[in-house]
């Protein structure tokens, strides 16, 4: 039985309005990363820029900057990994029936 064009079109038409759903909700998404136990907070929009960066004056230390600046490196990765974790949740499911779509058909960039 030969797919139906109009009806495969239709399909990917409906998912790229999905697929552009939630990169608009990526990018209007905010998530926080922190370390040190809440000194440094890193807040990163979903789309991964980073647009804010606070630190607990008690994190403040002139002999040991080493430190602080280890926590704001670990602050950042906690942050990028709740990026990950979002973009897989908001764009997981496009990306399995994107696949599936065009397993068979050989439609490039799907």
């Amino acid at each position: 039985m030969q797919p139906n064009l109009q009806q495969l079109m239709q399909q990917a038409q409906k998912m790229q309005q999905q697929m552009a759903e939630a990169q608009a909700e990526l990018a209007e998404a905010e998530v926080t990363g922190t370390a040190g136990g809440g000194l440094v907070t890193v807040t990163a929009k979903g789309t991964g820029d980073v647009t804010a960066i606070k630190i607990d004056p008690k994190a403040v230390d002139p002999d040991d900057v080493e430190t602080l600046e280890d926590l704001v490196l670990a602050a950042i990765h906690n942050a990028m990994e709740a990026v990950r974790d979002l973009t897989e949740e908001k764009m997981g499911p496009l990306a399995s029936g994107l696949g599936g779509l065009g397993g068979g058909l050989g439609i490039p960039g799907f």
